[in-house]
């Protein structure tokens, strides 16, 4: 019995391990390879020349990745934290309408967020340029670029992630913890400093890494706001143009071991001390708010930042009805039809980028499910060698950035290998979404860890003794209770898809470009209209999704994050 338990988990194994190292694994040695060789052969030249003083770009493009990616955790937790603790700690009028809302940008996809700030906020944006005429000013009185809009940019579309995850944390703190504090004496900032705080930890800490992460990787925000500012993003993307792979791959190893340098360095913070708590199940209550001028006072803040948060997605909506060539050197628009929508349902060549955008991510989805639900199932139910290491794997595409997955890909996979069946995948359709796969991988095996984690091995032992088979039980009886996570993950990954840019931006060909090259393509040729009907079916599909997951499968955005 118990060697063929074990046959069958080796069985399971074998493909989860192939995928990983064909994909994972084989494209991230290849790069670092890469990085080692230049026109004399193998030596370390390409880091002599990224750290040399002739080569002062590259330095300064990592140091600025640095250390926006570190104001980004800053200014989001500025502006997540205190939200949560206002949304989850107090009643006031219209707080449920105004936490919800605070989600928002969730669904603005990066590149069309950056779009809407370019085009409010710019020195042609319609703000700056709307208080100049208000005032009578010679000049705009502000406009975003360079790092202070990356920031910006960063602290609006980030911000969600510690939103989301410290209220969550706050919903499930026993108030009695906290009560028991008051009544031995302890103030307010006593208590918040000494338990609520070390309890918010692993929730400070997890949104930390994904803004971090995800502000390493920013591309949009750099590409269309900073103007000549450098990020090491930027520099793969450009030494790729210019046809030098091996600096474009020294780059992309050098990004891959600061943003994991910080993943550890964070995991190590978060485990010198046990955070759970002994619970009685009750979650926190909310103290109502009676001052009528506090009470009054947060109502208006409220409506002001709903109005603040809505104007990236009205200016797209707004910018989506401006036909094409009405809007040149004019301070607005003028004229406004749905002319541009009209050519996205009726022309070709218009709706290609939206069909392959639904084609690639439904491809790379489906495999995140199938292959998601399968190696969580190992990790989580089955004994082996080596889980910690297949754990490790796994998680490798969410501590590299995308630039860095892309450029692995374009590196392993320009040329023919026993991986590509003797094919080369770049330049072919299949190329993009392998990509989408990769980057989304952990999504659905995080989410659904957790819910297996908390299935009850008796239920499969009680479904074996009866005799089923296993495939018959994991059908009947793990599928349908972890699907609330499964789904989370899925959908996530979906959404994640069809908004992706960075790994797109490297490796699309013309016959296969997603929505968010053709935004780019547009803004090119100086199409505003157009680009912003492109983001607008953006928004609508992730809105969609969004709307489908919590209706149907009842998994709200901060479940799936």
């Amino acid at each position: 019995m118990k060697n063929r338990d074990h046959r069958f988990t080796l069985l399971l194994l074998i493909p989860v391990v192939l995928v990983l190292v064909a994909y994972v694994l084989y494209p991230s040695l290849r790069t670092l390879i890469e990085s080692f060789q230049n026109k004399e052969g193998w030596s370390g030249g390409n880091y002599k020349d990224f750290f040399g003083s002739e080569s002062r770009s590259n330095l300064q493009a990592l140091w600025n990745s640095v250390y926006i990616s570190l104001l980004s955790v800053f200014f989001s937790a500025l502006i997540g934290v205190p939200l949560a603790f206002i949304f989850n700690k107090y009643e006031f009028p219209g707080r449920s309408f105004f936490s919800s809302a605070a989600i928002l940008p969730i669904v603005l996809p990066s590149l069309v967020g950056v779009m809407a700030f370019m085009f409010l906020y710019g020195e042609s944006g319609l703000v700056p340029n709307a208080m100049k005429d208000l005032f009578g000013l010679e000049n705009v009185p502000f406009k975003i670029g360079g790092v202070s809009g990356i920031l910006i940019v960063h602290a609006y579309t980030m911000y969600v992630y510690f939103y989301m995850t410290v209220s969550s944390t706050i919903r499930s703190i026993d108030p009695s913890l906290e009560e028991a504090a008051y009544n031995l004496g302890a103030s307010r900032m006593t208590v918040f400093r000494k338990v609520t705080l070390p309890l918010l930890t692993p929730a400070i800490v997890g949104a930390s890494l994904l803004v971090f992460m995800t502000s390493m990787a920013s591309f949009s925000a750099p590409f269309l706001l900073a103007g000549g500012f450098r990020v090491l993003s930027l520099q793969i993307y450009f030494s790729k143009v210019n046809g030098n792979l091996s600096m474009a791959a020294t780059q992309s190893v050098i990004l891959s071991i600061v943003s994991i340098s910080f993943l550890l360095f964070m995991r190590w913070y978060q485990n010198r001390r046990d955070y759970r708590m002994a619970t009685k199940g009750i979650g926190a209550h909310r103290s109502e708010i009676k001052n009528p001028l506090l009470k009054g006072l947060m109502v208006a803040v409220g409506i002001v930042g709903v109005i603040i948060l809505l104007l990236p997605h009205m200016t797209i909506l707004i910018l989506s009805l401006v036909p094409d060539g009405t809007w040149t050197y004019q301070t607005y628009p003028s004229a406004f039809n749905g002319e541009n929508y009209l050519f996205l349902f009726t022309e070709p060549k218009i709706w290609d980028p939206v069909r392959n955008s639904l084609i690639l991510a439904f491809l790379a989805t489906l495999g995140n499910l199938v292959f998601g639900v399968l190696t969580s199932y190992v990790l989580v139910k089955r004994k082996f060698v080596g889980k910690n290491m297949l754990d490790i794997m796994v998680m490798l595409p969410w501590a590299l950035p995308a630039t860095v997955v892309g450029m692995n890909l374009v590196l392993a996979f320009n040329e023919s290998s026993i991986f590509t069946f003797g094919h080369i995948l770049v330049g072919t359709f299949w190329i993009l979404p392998l990509a989408y796969f990769i980057r989304h991988i952990p999504l659905v095996v995080r989410s659904t860890n957790a819910t297996l984690e908390q299935l009850d091995d008796s239920l499969e032992e009680a479904a074996r003794n009866l005799g089923a088979k296993w495939f018959y039980l994991f059908r009947r009886v793990v599928l349908p209770l972890v699907m609330p996570g499964v789904m989370a993950g899925t959908l996530l990954a979906f959404v994640e898809a069809v908004g992706e840019f960075p790994t797109s931006v490297l490796l699309y060909t013309l016959g296969n470009r997603p929505i968010s090259i053709e935004i780019m393509n547009q803004l090119r040729m100086f199409n505003m209209g157009q680009a912003a009907a492109y983001g607008m079916i953006q928004i609508s599909l992730i809105g969609l999704v969004l709307f489908i997951s919590n209706k149907f499968f009842g998994i709200k955005a901060e479940r799936s994050l």
